[in-house]
């Protein structure tokens, strides 16, 4: 927890709440006939809206993406690395809005909120939500909230293919569009680590199929397991021989089948910290909206053509030790942009951290995406935001 807020962090936060009555028809077939959103917005909006950027989060990512909920939070937002005073989405330039997706467990209305026609929880109920009900949920947050374009939708890994989806959906609600660590559909490994993440939550014998909370249960050594598989996934080779190497936590080998490497016992603490703010449900639905995203499975595979609709200007960044969202998945998007003739800029960065990389203040990422928001932040109509 911090003794004082640093002076480049947005400080203390709060989240908001706003419910919408019109119904929500999903790509499933179903419909959300009422459904909430919490989100957290930083900074001021300027007098003709113009400065509004949006952050979309990654899979187990939320609303709280920068900043403090109080003085006694042990860390700050997901993305604090990029959001704040001075940082590449400035606030003291933008206006940020960060939704929590309908379908999660931090809020909005999902798997673990009561469902108002049957005053029970969701629970397994809850229809698969898609990257396209994300898109139109969150254009409804942005009408609402008096703005009638992005100046940016931004986001990272899930975040990014949400981007995507909104600059094919809503061309016109969006001048820039920054996708990192991202793809344009998942490979089938990617698919397959999700499937076994997914088979190790519904084998859990507290799971009940979904209906845990009726139970009074968690299906937490499921949802453990499906969180430690996830995490390898997201560190590179490099990093995590750096970090952990062979290291033995009593320095000597305990002949056992306990935990004794260091990397054992960090993957079993990063399991047990999910289960305490995860929900199995959410993690299964999350994880099947990524499986799902495919925007070129609607024009024959061609992703050229599915991105034609787009009119945002596309800032495409990836990670050279990325290999969940490889910088070769990211050129597939670039290589889709240029075929149609829209502007993009492509950036590979050097990182030795795996997909977790855009979560991190690595130089060059931060010089680049900051030099790049920068000239977004020249379209905006200067307003008297505090500098």
């Amino acid at each position: 927890m911090p003794e004082t807020i640093p002076a480049d962090s947005v400080g203390l936060v709060e989240p908001r709440r706003l419910a919408f009555d019109e119904p929500l028809a999903l790509d499933c077939g179903r419909t959300l006939d009422q459904y909430e959103l919490v989100y957290e917005t930083y900074g001021e909006l300027n007098a003709d809206a113009s400065n509004a950027v949006l952050v979309c989060h990654a899979l187990s990512g939320d609303h709280h993406a920068a900043g403090y909920h109080s003085m006694d939070d042990r860390k700050p937002g997901w993305w604090e690395a990029c959001i704040g005073p001075g940082k590449p989405i400035d606030t003291r330039r933008f206006f940020v809005v960060s939704p929590n997706n309908i379908g999660s467990c931090k809020g909005s209305t999902g798997p673990n909120t009561i469902n108002p026609a049957t005053g029970e929880y969701y629970g397994p109920d809850f229809p698969i939500v898609t990257c396209g009900d994300w898109a139109r949920s969150q254009q409804r947050l942005m009408r609402a909230l008096g703005i009638d374009q992005w100046t940016a939708v931004v986001g990272p890994s899930l975040g990014g293919m949400q981007v995507i989806q909104w600059a094919i959906d809503f061309p016109d609600s969006l001048r820039n569009a920054i996708v990192i660590a991202a793809a344009p559909k998942l490979t089938a490994q990617n698919i397959a680590f999700n499937e076994v993440a997914r088979q190790a939550i519904t084998s859990d014998t507290e799971f009940h199929a979904g209906r845990y909370y009726e139970h009074g249960t968690v299906p937490r050594r499921g949802l453990m397991l499906a969180r430690m598989l996830g995490h390898i996934t997201y560190l590179s080779d490099d990093a995590m021989r750096a970090k952990f190497g062979r290291e033995l936590q009593a320095g000597k080998l305990s002949f056992s089948f306990d935990s004794e490497f260091s990397v054992e016992s960090y993957l079993r603490y990063q399991g047990r910290q999910f289960v305490d703010r995860f929900d199995a449900n959410s993690y299964l639905l999350m994880t099947k909206s990524l499986d799902y995203f495919d925007p070129a499975a609607k024009t024959n595979d061609d992703l050229a053509a599915a991105l034609a609709p787009a009119k945002a200007r596309f800032l495409v960044m990836s990670f050279t030790s990325d290999w969940r969202f490889s910088p070769a998945r990211s050129r597939e998007i670039v290589k889709a942009l240029l075929d149609n003739h829209k502007r993009v800029s492509y950036v590979e960065i050097a990182a030795e951290h795996g997909h977790d990389a855009f979560l991190m203040p690595i130089d060059h990422y931060i010089a680049v995406f900051g030099a790049h928001m920068q000239r977004v932040a020249t379209e905006c109509t200067p307003t008297e935001v505090a500098a």
